[in-house]
């Protein structure tokens, strides 16, 4: 496979040799008060993010205000059951002029800040603040207007790839490359909310870096952090979770977003799963020596007196490991002790 190149991701970069980028969603999180918002920032940067990441929308931008059809959510199974679209884009989205403070806290504490747009007029405002990196959610993953319009600002794009066949996503890479996108990596999503383990099929991650050629991550809806620590084994280099302060203050998106402990455990843990893969080693590493001398090997265990045979009542393979190695232990029986040994004796040739 070609070389990917690496990608300067604000102050880090993406790339198969640098440890997981991990994304802090706040999506609704905020639950419409900015102060929560800022905290959210403040605990995300103490547990190690490296980025957080907003959306930018109103429900203007996103729907158009109507009941009934599929603007109304008539799923029972869904975590917004009984709303319209129009209202639950008025509940979970992040004010436009909140933006600035936002990112002003999140630079301030060494995150990245950047944002998903939905429309042109949301890429125009956060050009305007300077962000350096955009994100194309699944639902407007195949929206070519959309990603025409983000391809061009030149910036790196993270596209997520839920809810899209292969040819869509081909058809929406295509568009992005054509207009400008130079620097792009692929998140392996599934979208439903939460998402459940079984769903996620981690294996897709190789093959989208093979078939695209590019960086690729996983945007992770499940609870816990089990799948994103695994999708790292697998190549996965920015891992996007929703990010909250508790579960329990409720809010459009809390069920499946992890508080800070959680996100703290997921820095540490998929760093140590990108540090385990290591490369490809056989035979005995420098710090495995020391562990050879508790090996097995073949010792005396009965006291022998000089001219007395070698048998299994005398000899044995145990631990430690300074006697003859375990595979001559049955051609040793039989053989003729030449000294008297002491039971605790290394088996070694000169005591034939």
């Amino acid at each position: 496979m070609t070389k990917i190149k690496d990608i300067k991701f604000g102050s880090r970069t993406i790339g198969l040799g640098e440890k997981p980028f991990i994304i802090a969603e706040m999506s609704g999180n905020h639950n419409q008060s900015l102060e929560r918002a800022l905290k959210i920032v403040e605990e995300a940067a103490k547990a190690g993010a490296d980025a957080i990441k907003l959306q930018t929308y109103t429900p203007d931008t996103m729907t158009i205000d109507i009941e009934g059809g599929l603007f109304s959510i008539d799923d029972e199974e869904s975590l917004w059951h009984g709303k319209t679209l129009y209202e639950l884009y008025g509940l979970a989205h992040t004010p436009w002029e909140w933006h600035q403070p936002i990112f002003d806290k999140a630079r301030e504490l060494g995150l990245m800040p950047f944002s998903t747009p939905f429309d042109d007029t949301s890429v125009d405002f956060l050009e305007e603040l300077g962000v350096s990196a955009y994100k194309i959610a699944s639902f407007e993953n195949t929206d070519w207007p959309l990603l025409k319009k983000v391809a061009q600002t030149g910036k790196p794009v993270i596209m997520s790839t839920g809810a899209a066949t292969l040819a869509d996503i081909d058809e929406s890479v295509r568009v992005l490359k054509e207009n400008g996108c130079e620097d792009l990596i692929l998140l392996k999503c599934t979208s439903t909310y939460p998402a459940t383990p079984e769903n996620t099929n981690l294996v897709t991650i190789p093959s989208l870096r093979e078939i695209f050629q590019c960086h690729v991550g996983l945007s992770d809806h499940t609870l816990g952090i089990g799948a994103a620590v695994a999708s790292v084994a697998l190549g996965a280099r920015v891992i996007e979770k929703h990010f909250t302060l508790s579960r329990a203050d409720g809010g459009t998106d809390a069920a499946f977003s992890i508080e800070p402990d959680e996100l703290k455990n997921l820095v540490q843990e998929t760093n140590r799963a990108f540090q385990a893969l290591g490369s490809v080693q056989f035979g005995i590493q420098k710090a495995e020596e020391n562990s050879l001398r508790y090996k097995r090997s073949v010792y005396v265990v009965k006291d022998i007196k000089k001219g007395e045979p070698f048998t299994k009542e005398n000899i044995r393979v145990i631990r430690p490991g300074d006697g003859l190695p375990p595979k001559y232990y049955e051609m040793l029986l039989g053989k003729i002790a030449s000294n008297d040994l002491d039971r605790g004796t290394p088996m070694s040739w000169g005591l034939l």
